[in-house]
């Protein structure tokens, strides 16, 4: 029968790569081989598993959170963000690719929003990099790596649904992702001033604007009610004044008073905004249903001990597993989401990981650094489809290279959290 749990596990990647709806197909896969192997009575426990979800008070972040980045797209912060910052930063080589890596990272902590962080930036700031010189590879990879530090930098909703399935604090683990999510922006720095000082041509200085005599007040009102709100937001979780669900409130609301003030709110707004939200949730709540069936006959099969045996069996032990369950992240990332590996994969890798001793807080960072590849790799990306689909004229080879470099900066920065675990677990343990 542990047998027949793998071949389940390969019928459903085989169903899903042939375009299956993904909580449909967990559930239909868990349904069939759930009645031929544990008979029908099995999923009697079934409806307790999905009562524990829905009434789970740490996944109500999520569409709170969902709630604050979508208010947030709508309001215009990010469109006055990018355009003062690349004012402060285009008079420098490089400063207007620099610029859009700090909008990446402001809009990654206010909205966690990926898909709206690089359609905005793609929007926004890709014509005035191609306008003043940039070499498209860099501009387009710039852009699409920047917007999926919402993956990586919190609130981020991956890191509430991994601290979810793996059992940590929510809390802590986006205490933990803080200091990796700096390593990467700053990385990403440093390769765009590496390259405008290797090769000018490709990211020119931009000549200063004689009508920047405002700009001191234009980069305040841009940069204060962003910064607001991650004090309020961050703040509140990390100096132990609210829970991370309590926070998201506090964020939803923040972001309907920015709006407010800004005159961006209406009915419309509001009405479009619920609406993305519920979409989106629910489309989160789907898969964790489906894929609590899926998990629910795995391991009712033996599927579990099965991977235990197979891991706690490779030579080098948790090293092994470590280095080949990171593999296999980054492998799938390819070709599934970023919720599917998180609902499928994570759930049968992190009991093996916590019995080997591994740091689930340590594993869980270092799951959610390497799932924030998968949306910039080929051949099934989503920032990549983000921007090519706001910005046509772009060829999608000059993307797919254009992203190569931060993809090997990813990975090098997964490299140094795998070697020095502290990296990730000394401001946890600091503020504990």
């Amino acid at each position: 029968m542990e047998v027949w749990a793998l071949v389940m596990f390969a019928a459903l990647f085989v169903l899903l790569l042939a375009g299956f709806p993904v909580a449909f197909t967990l559930g239909a896969v868990a349904l069939g081989f759930g009645s031929i192997f544990l008979g029908l009575g099995f999923f009697d426990l079934l409806p307790l598993r999905i009562w524990g979800i829905m009434t789970n008070f740490t996944l109500l972040a999520v569409p709170l959170f969902v709630f604050m980045g979508v208010i947030l797209e709508k309001s215009g912060i990010a469109e006055e963000l990018l355009e003062t910052m690349g004012q402060l930063f285009g008079r420098v080589r490089g400063g207007l690719a620099i610029s859009v890596v700090a909008v990446g990272a402001l809009l990654a902590a206010t909205t966690g929003v990926v898909g709206a962080s690089v359609v905005t930036m793609a929007i926004i700031a890709l014509p005035a990099m191609l306008k003043h010189g940039y070499s498209p590879t860099l501009a387009s990879g710039t852009i699409a790596a920047s917007g999926t530090l919402g993956q990586i930098i919190p609130p981020s909703i991956i890191l509430i649904l991994l601290a979810d399935v793996i059992g940590v604090h929510v809390g802590q683990l986006f205490i933990a992702a803080a200091v990796p999510g700096m390593i990467l922006v700053f990385s990403y720095m440093a390769y765009i001033g590496f390259i405008a000082w290797k090769n000018p041509e490709q990211a020119p200085a931009i000549a200063a604007n004689p009508n920047d005599e405002h700009l001191a007040l234009k980069v305040v009102k841009g940069l204060l009610p962003p910064l607001i709100l991650i004090l309020a937001v961050l703040g509140s979780i990390f100096f132990g004044i609210a829970s991370p669900t309590e926070s998201a409130a506090v964020g939803a609301l923040g972001a309907l008073l920015l709006a407010l003030i800004r005159g961006t709110l209406n009915l419309t707004n509001l009405q479009q905004a619920l609406q993305q939200t519920t979409r989106l949730t629910s489309m989160v709540f789907l898969i964790l249903i489906g894929a609590t069936a899926f998990g629910l006959v795995f391991v009712g099969m033996g599927g579990d001990n099965l991977i235990f045996d197979i891991f706690n069996s490779l030579p080098g032990g948790k090293w092994s597993f470590l280095i080949i369950s990171m593999l296999l992240i980054f492998i799938l990332g390819f070709f599934l989401d970023f919720i599917e590996i998180c609902f499928i994969v994570v759930p049968i890798i992190a009991p093996v990981a916590i019995h080997l001793g591994l740091d689930p807080l340590w594993f869980a960072l270092l799951i959610a650094l390497n799932l924030q590849t998968s949306f910039l790799t080929p051949p099934f990306g989503f920032s990549l489809f983000y921007l090519k689909a706001s910005a046509p004229s772009l060829e999608l080879t000059t993307i797919y290279r254009g992203v190569i470099p931060f993809i090997i900066i990813q990975v090098a920065v997964l490299a140094i959290l795998i070697t020095f675990p502290a990296v990730a677990l000394w401001l946890p343990n600091k503020i504990g």
